[in-house]
């Protein structure tokens, strides 16, 4: 039998990685254009009833229970990763903190968090069908966040890429649908992506890329549920606009 020769490709330098975040970012966009379209009728679990669809509940809007809703609480995550990211590629700047090749990386990480935000809003427009119950578009504010500064820029983004991914894996288990969870799956893996890839811009070289902060003694990503999640990204207070989440975990 004839042997097979695998040739080891490593990942050491910025330009295989943005190449890598930039495979990543194509999957996900195809992957959009084939869910973006789905209905109800296509969930095939976790609808909740009528009243805990997301919607406007007294003054402010609830993310709503059962798949529709952690959905939607991904959609206002995802919202807050794509605001903060666009800040930053149109910082003023932003050329002379960061070199050509982590520029690149970061425009990267920029489209793929729109793709993302994208995604999330035909998904809930075709599935919910019906606008006034589709989370609008947030308001954000970023005082604590100096973005002429590389520190504060790449502090940010970590704690960000951090929480999106213990968000993901501590709400991956209420997911019904598998449709959904297959979806869930496939972006949380590219947040991780993300994360490893700022965590190295900041200390490169190192084995913080997959720290022991975030990876535990198994081997495995944290996860936190979004009760746990949610203050924790109120603490921030990026977020301007009130909401609730009184129907998830």
């Amino acid at each position: 039998m004839k042997k097979v020769e695998v040739k080891e490709v490593g990942i050491g330098t910025l330009s295989n990685r943005r190449s890598f975040l930039k495979l990543s970012g194509l999957t996900i966009a195809g992957t959009g254009l084939l869910l973006a379209g789905c209905s109800s009728d296509d969930n095939s679990g976790g609808t909740p009833d009528s009243q805990q669809l997301p919607g406007v509940r007294g003054d402010k809007f609830d993310l709503g229970g059962g798949d529709l809703g952690i959905l939607t609480y991904a959609y206002a995550l995802e919202q807050l990763e794509a605001d903060f990211y666009t800040r930053v590629v149109n910082g003023s700047q932003f050329g002379a903190i960061f070199n050509n090749e982590e520029q690149a990386i970061l425009v990267d990480l920029y489209r793929h968090e729109v793709i993302h935000r994208e995604f999330f809003k035909a998904a809930l427009t075709g599935a919910l069908q019906d606008n006034a119950r589709v989370l609008p578009t947030l308001n954000f504010a970023y005082e604590s966040v100096n973005f002429n500064n590389r520190a504060s820029v790449l502090g940010t983004a970590k704690a960000l890429e951090d929480t999106g991914v213990k968000a993901y894996n501590g709400a991956g288990k209420y997911i019904e649908s598998a449709e959904y969870l297959l979806i869930a799956g496939k972006i949380v893996s590219v947040e991780a992506r993300h994360a490893a890839a700022i965590r190295d811009l900041i200390d490169p070289g190192s084995a913080s890329f997959a720290g022991n902060d975030v990876v535990d003694a198994n081997g495995l990503d944290l996860a936190a549920k979004p009760s746990t999640v949610i203050p924790l990204v109120a603490a921030l207070d990026f977020i301007q606009t009130p909401f609730t989440a009184n129907y998830l975990p």
